[in-house]
């Protein structure tokens, strides 16, 4: 698939230009292909992570008609199996940051990790789409308000001053 796709331009779908400044800080120089930006709306799947990212993937390229990369953040406390995973979007819509700490009150795990899937489709549905997964851990604590701060938001980034820690997030 790498090959296939080396000097080709690629369809980041995303609307938020900052990801696409991030994404390819990661990626490099050497990084073989063109990134570019489209915000496409995309059905809302439901599932396990990797399901979820698959399914995006295909309908992204049947849309573009084109290889395409996307991604999908979930945060995950271990205390509670894994949830709201790749929900988490609904819950902080419904509980703000505050809540998803009191979602934990009566467990001793406070633990967590932020996981990004991205995945990359050449545009041909022949070929299967290929998964690429970031993982940071956390612990959740109610004296560090920044931990109430999901890692992925431009507050959380703007505390990380050097390019290089930043390339330690879950998306590298």
């Amino acid at each position: 698939m790498a090959a296939s796709l080396s000097g080709k331009k690629i369809v980041f779908v995303t609307g938020n230009a900052k990801k696409l400044e991030e994404v390819i800080q990661i990626l490099g120089d050497k990084f073989p292909c063109t990134l570019v930006a489209q915000k496409i709306d995309l059905p809302e799947y439901q599932g396990e992570p990797d399901e979820i990212s698959i399914r995006k993937c295909q309908e992204a390229a049947r849309q573009v008609q084109g290889p395409v990369l996307v991604e999908d953040t979930c945060l995950c406390f271990n205390a509670l199996g894994g949830l709201p995973g790749p929900y988490i979007k609904w819950f902080l819509e419904k509980l703000k940051p505050e809540g998803l700490h009191q979602l934990l009150a009566g467990f001793q795990d406070k633990s967590a990790y932020a996981l990004c899937t991205f995945a990359l489709s050449t545009g041909d549905p022949s070929e299967p789409v290929r998964l690429f997964r970031g993982r940071t851990s956390a612990l959740l604590s109610k004296e560090n308000p920044s931990c109430l701060v999901p890692p992925w938001t431009e507050a959380a980034l703007s505390r990380v001053p050097d390019p290089k820690q930043k390339a330690n997030g879950k998306r590298s």
